[in-house]
C-alpha cells in the first residue's frame, strides 16, 4: 500500500475526525468516551503525519504521537510544547478499540478533544494547504 502525500487529504481526514469527536461529545448521551478519545487521537495523528509529509519526511506506521512529534521537532521546535498532549493522546490510539483494555470518562474525552484541537490549531498554519 502506498502513502498518499496529498496533504489536503490528510487535513480533511483530520478535520473530519475531530469534528466527529466533537459531535459525539456534544450530542450523544451516554457519551461514547472511548470513541471520542480514539477519534481525537486519530485527528492529531493525521495532522501531525500531514505535517511530516509536507516536509518530505516519511511518517512511520505508528500511532505513537510522541514518536511522530519528536520527528517534527527536528524541523519545527514549536512541537516541543506538545509532550503532555502527545503522551496522553497516544494511549487512545489503540487501547479504546478493544473491550476491557481501558476505561475512559467524560473528563478523559474532554481532555482528548482539547489536546487534539490544540495540536490542530498549531499545525494547520504550518501546512501549505488549509481548508
Amino acid at each position: 500500500m502506498s502513502v498518499d502525500y496529498d496533504i489536503s487529504k490528510w487535513i480533511k481526514i483530520a478535520d473530519n475526525e475531530l469534528s466527529s469527536a466533537k459531535h459525539l461529545f456534544e450530542t450523544h448521551k451516554p457519551m461514547p468516551c472511548e470513541i471520542v478519545c480514539f477519534l481525537s487521537q486519530q485527528s492529531a495523528e493525521k495532522i501531525i503525519k500531514g505535517y511530516l509529509f509536507s516536509q518530505n519526511i516519511e511518517a512511520p506506521k505508528t500511532h505513537d504521537l510522541e514518536v511522530l512529534c519528536d520527528m517534527c521537532i527536528e524541523v519545527e521546535a514549536g512541537f516541543n510544547a506538545f509532550s503532555r498532549e502527545t503522551a496522553t493522546l497516544s494511549h487512545y490510539g489503540v487501547l479504546p478499540r478493544y473491550p476491557n483494555e481501558i476505561e475512559l470518562t467524560e473528563q478523559d474525552a474532554e481532555t482528548a478533544l482539547k489536546y487534539a484541537d490544540k495540536i490542530m490549531q498549531f499545525v494547520k498554519p504550518l501546512l501549505p494547504f488549509q481548508n
